[in-house]
């Protein structure tokens, strides 16, 4: 149980709401004017997690109730209530700690959500100074790849191993090291990550390795480079493959005599450092062009981990989406809810920036549809166009299927003689189907999947599905 401040003029309108939060087990507290609010927070009694401001204050307005909480109890987490036919106040027309609008009549659904954002509110403003969750973020999915990976992690933690975690942007692969140094021994020491590619190649050397005074110009006083930072932990280089062949010799020195220097010293350092790297470039590509070192690349391939795209693995979406939406409101960033038509919309994006591109997505949902429902229509129109599970479609690929299917020499199966597989047979089937319609269309697949009344999306998932190649095509 909870204490919730409810501010309203319209005393009547008040007690609906104190009813429905004493429905849900809170502890209500209807005030009515400004000073009795700043008697209340004021009091020394029980702190309330929230309040809730009308925004038709007739006796003052609301910005007067705004300006109370400042001053009395600042950092306190607030709402409106906004009832239809009133203007929806934006939480940047307000300042404080304001969290967003509440729709009236108060809904259970909405109201927990944003208990829990304001809960969260409070937490983080207790521990500001505090050292934040040690915690890595999880690896979520069920899918196959995903329990492989786990499985993984739990097998090469232990270990002094390298590893080489390779995947597309976006696909998780920072939360793959943290995960791997969080079950390692050296989980209580630092976790230290630098991004490869994000520095340039003049500076690298000294964010690795560190540097004495007067090494350079501008190098005013001595620095620890990230190895010495994450003595005894782990460092994460990720981006490997954009590091300039200069820097890969010094790093694969560092990988076989486990020392290294500062920038303008010579005295060796000792480097007790896990090492993990990750890349999103095709490393044995770049071998070939000459622009990664082989001798580095089966240093850091000891253990190769590849994370799939999250296009791979469309059955971990609803797994992740709840995820990622728990963070959100744990954060105290905002609610939303997914409809399964929407979930099931986004199973079908191609997702090119992977898990980023789909937390990317939820937090805008977040702030623009707060602590409501958010269906098909109201997903950005890539989504919807990818996403859609039209009756059409399915009805079209059926109809095709039968139809073919009929035309098929299907008299000629031997049913005493234990029948035929029909999955397999329905795959062949389709697998010729589309490869018909492909050369009906010169290869080109919108056009052969117009024939075939399918999306595009729908089509090259397919084509993917039966690996059938492009160049075939």
């Amino acid at each position: 149980m909870v204490h919730v401040v409810v501010y309203d003029t319209d005393r009547e309108r008040a007690a609906a709401v104190e009813a429905v939060l004493r429905f849900l087990e809170h502890e209500p507290h209807a005030l009515h004017h400004p000073d009795a609010l700043a008697a209340f927070v004021e009091s020394g009694g029980e702190q309330p997690a929230l309040v809730l401001v009308a925004a038709n204050a007739d006796e003052r307005d609301w910005r007067v109730v705004v300006q109370t909480l400042e001053d009395t109890s600042p950092g306190l987490p607030f709402l409106f209530l906004t009832a239809e036919g009133e203007r929806r106040i934006r939480p940047t027309d307000a300042s404080g700690s304001c969290l967003g609008t509440l729709d009236l009549p108060l809904k259970q659904a909405q109201f927990s959500a944003a208990l829990s954002q304001a809960l969260a509110h409070n937490a983080r403003n207790r521990q500001r100074s505090g050292r934040p969750g040690a915690g890595a973020p999880k690896l979520v999915g069920q899918s196959k790849a995903i329990r492989q990976i786990s499985q993984m992690i739990g097998q090469v933690a232990q270990s002094e191993a390298t590893v080489l975690i390779l995947g597309e942007s976006g696909t998780g692969k920072e939360v793959v090291a943290r995960n791997i140094h969080l079950h390692s021994d050296r989980r209580d020491k630092p976790f230290v990550p630098i991004n490869c590619g994000a520095i340039p190649p003049d500076l690298l050397e000294s964010e690795l390795f560190g540097h004495e005074k007067g090494a350079f110009t501008g190098a005013f006083t001595a620095r620890q480079g990230r190895f010495e930072l994450a003595q005894g932990g782990t460092i994460f280089l990720d981006e490997i493959g954009d590091m300039s062949l200069h820097m890969q010799v010094k790093l694969l020195r560092v990988l076989q005599e486990r020392s290294f220097e500062r920038v303008g010293s010579n005295k060796p350092i000792q480097a007790d450092v896990r090492v993990l790297a990750a890349t999103h470039r095709d490393l044995e590509e770049r071998i070939r062009s000459g622009d990664f070192r082989e001798d580095l690349f089966y240093r850091l391939n000891v253990f190769p981990v590849h994370v799939p795209a999250l296009r791979e693995r469309p059955g971990d979406i609803p797994v992740l989406v709840d995820e990622l939406l728990r963070r959100i409101e744990r954060d105290g960033r905002g609610s939303v809810r997914l409809t399964p038509a929407a979930v099931s919309a986004l199973s079908r994006h191609h997702w090119p920036g992977n898990v980023r591109e789909l937390a990317n997505l939820m937090e805008r949902l977040a702030i623009l549809n707060p602590y409501g429902t958010v269906d098909v229509d109201a997903l950005p129109p890539q989504f919807q166009e990818d996403g859609e599970w039209p009756a059409a479609s399915g009805e079209a690929d059926r109809d095709t299927i039968a139809g073919e299917t009929e035309a098929a020499p299907l008299e000629t199966v031997d049913w005493a003689d234990g029948g035929i597989d029909l999955k397999s047979f329905l795959s062949d089937l389709e697998t010729r189907l589309i490869r018909d319609a492909l050369e009906a269309s010169d290869g080109v697949v919108a056009q052969a999947a117009k024939l075939l009344s399918l999306r595009r999306t729908t089509l090259v998932e397919k084509l993917r599905k039966y690996n059938i190649q492009r160049a075939e095509a």
